[in-house]
């Protein structure tokens, strides 16, 4: 039975890998950070981790809740949001807050989970990132911190796929999905653009090592 691991689960997108990846017959282990979060993981037959992205203390922890695991899919979604654009300096809560979540959070947690994807037979770790994290073809400044955070991580998965050969690392877009950041007009629901991600995830091949990849496995061109 494979074993996935999905950190940031409580809700959108992270809460539907882990629903989808149950429904499937996967043994899934899925983090969130308080209570209520916990519990709607528990409910649904996921192994729950308390684990809050954006405090390094609780991150450090990973590795030893982990002890032993070989991960056959891990999946990095917890993410935070800003809409102001470059018209607006950024606050130092607000800039701390997602690079914290967006980047820290991730670069604290690749160390201690790539070795057991790498100890898996065709292990991947994806990154959950957004095609607003282009810098070819930028078209406003609209979420400017959001932008910076995710070119930030996007960086952080390319550079430390290196450090891990044996894993596939990818950054993954899920597209333009209805959740509270893409809002009710967005194309995608959360169970489609999961299930891409999905099926994008299970057709990795050792050339996409580093990739930035759109939800449907498309790669980004000229990133």
């Amino acid at each position: 039975m494979p074993t996935v691991l999905v950190i940031g689960a409580s809700r959108g997108i992270g809460l539907e890998f882990v629903r989808q990846y149950r429904e499937a017959g996967d043994r899934v282990i899925a983090t969130a950070r308080d209570d209520a979060g916990l519990a709607r993981l528990k409910d649904l037959g996921a192994t729950p981790l308390r684990v809050d992205v954006a405090n390094p203390a609780s991150v450090s922890g990973l590795a030893w809740q982990l002890d032993g695991e070989k991960i056959d899919t891990a999946l990095y979604v917890a993410g935070a949001w800003v809409t102001a654009d470059a018209r607006t300096p950024p606050t130092r809560e607000d800039f701390d807050r997602l690079m914290h979540t967006n980047v820290l959070g991730a670069m604290q947690a690749i160390p201690q989970v790539s070795p057991l994807v790498e100890a898996a037979p065709r292990g991947c770790f994806a990154f959950i990132t957004s095609a607003m994290a282009r810098i070819q073809g930028v078209d406003s400044s609209h979420a400017w911190i959001y932008r910076a955070s995710k070119a930030a991580l996007n960086m952080a998965v390319a550079s430390a796929q290196h450090d891990y050969p044996k894993a596939i690392l990818v950054a993954l877009s899920p597209g333009w999905v209805q959740t509270d950041m893409g809002g009710a007009a967005a194309p995608l629901t959360v169970g489609q653009s999961v299930a891409g991600m999905r099926a994008a995830l299970h057709a990795l091949t050792p050339q996409h090592r580093g990739a930035f990849l759109d939800h449907d496995g498309r790669p980004f061109e000229g990133w």
